[in-house]
């Protein structure tokens, strides 16, 4: 999907009003996932040491932005691609206890993004995280919180829909689970993205587990790095957006790797290496918390709760030329 208008699209408020309903989105939401969670708020870095292992290799194809430090030797840093692995020590350097977590904003650029309607070179995402006990690593404690991080969804809606009325809230009540293997087995003539479509028309908000080990056709549903997610343990919160008629992604989340899964994700995936480095040792050393946690996507729930056609709606960025002037000349003001 590239750049598309809806036939009759046009934006219900303008430019300032929706500045004011962006932050009216984020205060609230943010409020209402702490609160289910038991979240503190902290202070998240921008960016973190090339050598430190702490920054995310995503799929292992996208380059992260990257520069030198004059006073330091030319010491290299990366931009964050996100915080999966940071959060994860942060929470044992500031003392945390099992049932408690934190939460931060998380900005990032990435490079190599393809944009269209919902896709953006700048990120803007909470990034979570959670302390649990090693018992705990199970899918009961994924799904439990899964349906914690939708209530807090289902909530925000509730309170957005009664400030404003054009829209409605269609958010179902339950979100539905399904493991991505029985997925592929259901569609197996679709591709992963096409079966995300079927399957979010049909209940309206899905939860997708198993993502980023390869599935019984030999391909993984979606890729995931080695190194944060349990890929049996994980999953996306995707909700149907009418709008677009799209299947739209809102969160990833799931139960980190402990060691055993590391080193298994590691080899799956030919890195090995990666055990090296200094954040792997310490998590195969047992100096990490287990953990639970995920990124929520800032301008995604703002994009979806005021019904805006295009991501740079709500979020200030840089397009190519043509879908700047198309926005023009279509009456959508870009931010």
């Amino acid at each position: 999907m590239k750049f598309f208008i809806p036939e009759g699209y046009k934006p219900h408020l303008d430019i300032k009003e929706t500045e004011i309903a962006i932050k009216e989105i984020k205060d609230y939401f943010e409020r209402e996932l702490a609160k289910e969670l038991n979240l503190t708020r902290v202070s998240a870095p921008l960016f973190v040491r090339a050598n430190s292992g702490l920054n995310d290799n995503l799929n292992g194809v996208e380059r992260p932005v990257a520069f030198d430090i004059k006073e330091q030797n030319e010491a290299m840093v990366e931009i964050v691609q996100s915080l999966a692995k940071w959060k994860r020590l942060a929470l044992k350097r500031y003392g945390f206890e099992p049932g408690e977590g934190l939460y931060t904003d998380m900005n990032a650029i990435r490079r190599d993004e393809e944009t269209d309607n919902i896709h953006s070179i700048f990120v803007d995402q909470w990034d979570w995280e959670k302390i649990i006990n090693k018992n705990d690593r199970n899918e009961e404690t994924l799904k439990q919180t899964v349906r914690l991080v939708y209530n807090a969804l289902k909530n925000t809606e509730k309170y957005i829909a009664g400030k404003y009325d054009y829209t409605k809230e269609i958010l179902p009540d339950e979100i539905y689970f399904i493991k991505s293997q029985e997925l592929e087995d259901r569609y197996p003539n679709l591709t992963p993205k096409e079966r995300e479509y079927k399957i979010a028309k049909e209940k309206g908000a899905v939860f997708i587990m198993q993502i980023g080990g390869n599935l019984a056709s030999g391909k993984p549903h979606d890729g995931r790095s080695p190194d944060y997610d349990d890929w049996k343990l994980n999953g996306d919160i995707i909700v149907y957006y009418p709008v677009l008629d799209i299947a739209l992604e809102l969160s990833s989340m799931g139960i980190r790797v402990d060691e055993e899964t590391l080193m298994e994700q590691l080899k799956e995936r030919n890195c090995l290496e990666r055990a090296e480095l200094p954040f792997h040792k310490a998590l195969l050393n047992g100096e990490l918390p287990y953990t639970i946690g995920g990124g929520i996507g800032q301008s995604r729930i703002c994009m979806f709760y005021l019904r805006k056609a295009h991501i740079g709606e709500v979020q200030s960025s840089v397009w190519p030329d043509e879908v700047t002037e198309e926005a023009q000349k279509r009456g959508i003001p870009l931010l």
